[in-house]
């Protein structure tokens, strides 16, 4: 496989790895506008073709790169992003309580969004 690309499609709330033309993986996430601005990723999903190679870690290492350069947090409800965010603090900081909060209020408020 040639190197993977990672683009945001903020419309369809999905930061997709893009290799040799299809998508390989992606973390499904929504934008929390309150109490404050944040990204919040759902779920990671990686082809099973597609395994092993490193990609749900090049979209979590991305999806906190996209919320360095917009100036806000992420609020991780995706279970493998809240494990990749343990294994490396030096990129990923903690998650606020609060937002983490309103972000599953959230959900909760919007079945069948994810």
């Amino acid at each position: 496989m040639s190197e993977i690309e990672i683009r945001d499609d903020r419309a369809a709330g999905r930061l997709e790895a893009v290799g040799d033309g299809e998508v390989v993986g992606h973390i499904e996430y929504f934008v929390l506008e309150s109490p404050a601005r944040a990204l919040v990723p759902v779920h990671t999903i990686v082809e099973p073709a597609h395994e092993g190679k490193g990609i749900a870690g090049s979209l979590a290492r991305e999806l906190y790169a996209l919320a360095e350069r917009e100036g806000v947090p992420v609020a991780p409800l995706c279970p493998y992003v809240v494990k990749w965010a343990e294994h490396h603090p030096e990129t990923a900081p903690p998650a606020d309580p609060e937002l983490l909060s309103a972000a599953k209020d959230w959900l909760r408020a919007h079945p069948g969004r994810f």
